[in-house]
């Protein structure tokens, strides 16, 4: 398995439902053989840019361990969730 962080920037949500998509990814990495490491909730920031007419987003950075292939399905399912505003996926070096 490697190492990989994802960012994700959320639309502002009330906290229930942040806390529901935030767990959706947790529970993909997890069913998909990855293991999480860490889920840093960076909370409410204001985005550079408008993204979807969205001037804030919920920002979260999950380090994770997992095989390309749950790489691969992460990415998938950000694309098409609806309360994903953007995503990065970085594999993270060993030195």
């Amino acid at each position: 398995m490697r190492k990989y962080e994802v960012v994700f920037i959320f639309k502002v949500l009330e906290e229930e439902a942040t806390n529901t998509v935030v767990t959706k990814f947790e529970n993909l990495i997890k069913n998909n053989g990855g293991e999480i490491e860490k889920i840093d909730r960076w909370g409410k920031k204001r985005l550079a840019y408008e993204i979807k007419d969205m001037t804030d987003g919920y920002y979260v950075l999950v380090h994770f361990n997992a095989e390309p292939a749950t790489v691969k399905e992460l990415d998938r399912v950000a694309k098409i969730t609806e309360e994903v505003l953007k995503h990065m996926i970085v594999k993270v070096d060993e030195k």
